[in-house]
């Protein structure tokens, strides 16, 4: 007796669809109840993403939502430090792996200080990009076996903050990036009677790859040529301080998607250091920088959006080519150092949007015809919509195109009413969705078919904005996974792009991940009146910290959660932290709350004075100006199906000390 086979949707479909298990790196992972589970620890333990959202509301919180797993942080740096230590041991490096975290990735504390916390045991440092981070840097780190690497434009200022630092024992290494720099370094230090531990950061000939790719060549903004790095060491000579350049410092790019580029990179690093200890300086790193790439698409390639490598294998390859360049020149192997940021920060943070509103072309409705004969536009319209089985898909969508055109040029000179156009164009939409539907399931299509899809895609409106939360795929095209986090065990019926709440045409996500290319829309869940919730996932790196204030709206709730095995449900909400209030947001445009206040109770006592409003009225008009000026700025998601909407008694809040 033969098995049917189901048809039926699965959440393993739902993994499949939205590449889980592509992208997620053991991570993230779709529960047989359809909802989205993060694996923070990798070690099988689980949190539900919708029972985070559903704590937080208890607390008093609405999306949007940026959910932190701190266990997922700490694991990236545990996991970095540890590929590291690996290909060192299997390769018989003489050197060691000393870390930074590049702090301008995520500068917020209570990131910073959970990655120095996982990066205890490592002796994993800081890099610091400017003075607020490098005061940063001074405070928050407390082990002197630790490095802390300084890049960036450089003052008096940041320069004596960096000898501080040295006066206190740390190993603050000041990178040279601009040839001028050195005379400030070494006025300072006579000044302060500090020997500074100097680097030179070397503008490689090596070509960069990704959406970064300028970040080294001739036209870098930052390095020094060769001829620049041998003037720099004459200098330090005549100055006696020939023993204070200690690193070598490249950086290649962020994001870089192949690691042939990464390879090439290294070996031209290691000559110039090698270089460097054969003319006698003592050098004793090498800083590989950032561009260890994540992999938001899945695909395991070089496309921009990827990396065709594991972190195993960037930490071998760099182990690798630093070793066999050292010993081909006959010098000892340096402590290698590297600046990746994006890597251990990426996976940790998940934005939670509400969408809350559907634009679709697929309701169009048919306007009603009249009595009256219709213009010959629209007969010709609906009759190739009644003809469906008497043309190929392609003539009916190129004669429908052609009939819509004409329809809109009548209009425009008056020989088609305002009702003609529009049964018109509700025609057109209706021929458009026949055609879609008749589409084979294999085989070739034309290309103008295929484009179909886009064309009839909904538009899911989300209670978020794009400049604030996402700015990196507004302003770069840096594709992110996006996923519904839970009802992943029906099938997405309906294709859409998501649309934020900012009056600018560009608030949208219009490209999505796909195994095999950029997809043009997302297929959703059809709305039900229930909260409908969409994760979008490795967003830890750089969107917390380069959102701006476009439409006022400011920073979405934030909650920080950790695992914990007492609990039924296996986390607890360490801490949360409110968005930006209205009143928030106009101090930082130089508004004062209190004074719109008055202004508009000015207003409000000339208007009842003309009896343009009664005075009962008026108090109350004013009260809810004044409430909602404290109030959120972003939108409140109401819901006619007000159980939909009840959320659990919220638990008590735990506090997890820190080391």
């Amino acid at each position: 007796m033969k098995t049917r086979k189901t048809t039926a949707w699965s959440p393993e479909k739902s993994v499949e669809l939205y590449g889980f298990g592509r992208w997620g790196g053991g991570h993230f992972s779709v529960d047989a109840k359809g909802f989205v589970q993060v694996h923070p620890a990798a070690d099988g333990r689980a949190i539900r993403i919708a029972d985070v959202v559903a704590e937080a509301k208890g607390k008093g919180l609405n999306a949007p939502f940026t959910i932190r797993f701190q266990d997922l942080l700490h694991k990236r740096v545990q996991r970095l430090n540890e590929v590291f230590a690996k290909a060192i041991a299997d390769e018989g490096y003489q050197g060691g792996y000393r870390g930074v975290f590049p702090i301008k990735v995520n500068q917020l504390r209570e990131v910073v200080e959970e990655i120095l916390d996982a990066g205890k045991p490592f002796d994993y440092g800081l890099e610091a990009g400017s003075k607020p981070e490098l005061m940063i840097g001074l405070a928050l780190h407390d082990d002197n076996a630790r490095l802390i690497v300084c890049n960036g434009y450089k003052d008096d200022d940041y320069i004596r903050m960096a000898l501080l630092g040295r006066r206190l024992g740390k190993k603050v290494i000041v990178v040279v990036e601009q040839f001028a720099e050195l005379d400030t370094i070494l006025r300072i230090s006579e000044e302060m009677k500090v020997e500074p531990m100097i680097g030179l950061r070397a503008k490689l000939n090596a070509r960069g790859e990704g959406k970064w790719a300028m970040s080294t060549g001739d036209n870098a903004k930052f390095g020094l040529t060769t001829a620049e790095i041998l003037a720099v060491c004459r200098k330090l000579e005549s100055a006696g301080l020939a023993h204070c350049l200690n690193l070598l410092h490249f950086h290649i790019g962020s994001q870089v998607p192949n690691i042939i580029t990464i390879k090439n990179a290294v070996i031209e690093a290691a000559r110039y250091y090698a270089q460097l200890v054969k003319l006698g300086f003592p050098m004793g790193y090498l800083d590989v920088g950032g561009g260890l790439g994540i992999d938001y698409d899945g695909s395991r390639t070089n496309f921009e959006s990827s990396m065709n490598y594991s972190m195993d294998e960037y930490a071998r390859d760099v182990v690798f080519n630093v070793k066999d360049v050292c010993q081909s020149m006959g010098v000892p192997v340096p402590d290698i150092v590297s600046e990746s940021g994006r890597a251990v920060t990426a996976p940790h943070s998940v934005l939670v949007v509400e969408v809350f509103e559907r634009i679709s072309k697929a309701e169009t409705q048919l306007v009603d015809i009249p009595a009256k004969p219709s213009h010959k536009v629209v007969e010709d319209m609906r009759a190739l919509l009644e003809a469906k089985g008497n043309y190929g898909r392609l003539e009916r969508f190129h004669d429908a195109i052609q009939r819509k055109e004409e329809a809109s040029t009548l209009f425009n000179l008056g020989f088609l009413d305002l009702q003609g156009r529009a049964q018109a164009e509700s025609l057109f939409w209706q021929i458009c969705r026949d055609i879609d539907a008749a589409a084979p399931t294999q085989g070739y299509q034309p290309e103008e078919l295929l484009d179909l899809k886009k064309l009839l895609a909904d538009q899911y409106v989300c209670n978020f904005s794009v400049f604030q939360s996402l700015l990196d795929h507004w302003a770069l095209k840096q594709l992110f996974p996006v996923a519904p986090i839970h009802r992943l065990h029906e099938k997405p019926s309906v294709n859409a792009t998501l649309v934020d709440i900012t009056c600018d045409s560009d608030g949208k996500i219009n490209q999505f991940i796909d195994l095999q290319d950029v997809r043009d829309y997302l297929p959703l869940h059809p709305l039900d009146g229930k909260p409908y919730y969409l994760g979008v996932f490795l967003v830890g790196a750089y969107q917390d910290i380069m959102g701006d204030l476009h439409n006022l709206f400011g920073r979405v709730n934030e909650v920080h959660v950790f695992l914990d095995d007492d609990e039924d449900d296996g986390f607890y909400i360490e801490d949360t932290i409110n968005g930006s209030r209205i009143s928030e947001v106009l101090a930082g445009v130089q508004y004062d709350a209190e004074d719109l206040c008055r202004r508009v109770k000015r207003q409000m006592d000339a208007a009842i004075r003309k009896d343009l409003v009664k005075p009962r009225e008026g108090i109350r008009l004013l009260e809810l100006y004044e409430s909602i000026v404290q109030d959120r700025t972003y939108l409140r998601v109401r819901y006619e199906d007000k159980k939909s909407r009840a959320a659990p008694a919220a638990r008590k809040t735990k506090r997890r000390g820190k080391s």
